[in-house]
């Protein structure tokens, strides 16, 4: 009876660990970003930005923007490292 005992608890422990659920990383497609034509020369892209809605970031898409009076470039926006996390550093003209 002895004899049996360490083979099946051996078998056991085998079969717990090699059945054990494993993580699957699985990175997402990158976004496909569609820009449509140029309206006109002096248009210029202003890229997609993150909008908080509901305590989340949520995306939205770029557009085509013609510049005020003495502001010809768009600044994109960034994610900036704080203290409390990330936190999205809107985009602006310059």
């Amino acid at each position: 009876m002895k004899v049996l005992i360490f083979p099946t608890l051996v078998s056991i422990l085998f079969f717990t660990y090699s059945c054990a659920p494993t993580a699957v990383v699985v990175k997402p497609a990158p976004a496909v970003i569609v820009r449509p034509l140029q309206p006109s020369p002096n248009h210029i892209w202003v890229s997609g930005n993150y909008v908080r809605r509901g305590g989340r970031y949520v995306y939205t898409n770029g557009y085509w923007a013609a510049p005020a009076y003495g502001r010809n470039r768009w600044i994109d926006g960034h994610w900036k490292t704080t203290r409390r996390g990330y936190v999205w550093v809107p985009g602006h003209w310059r």
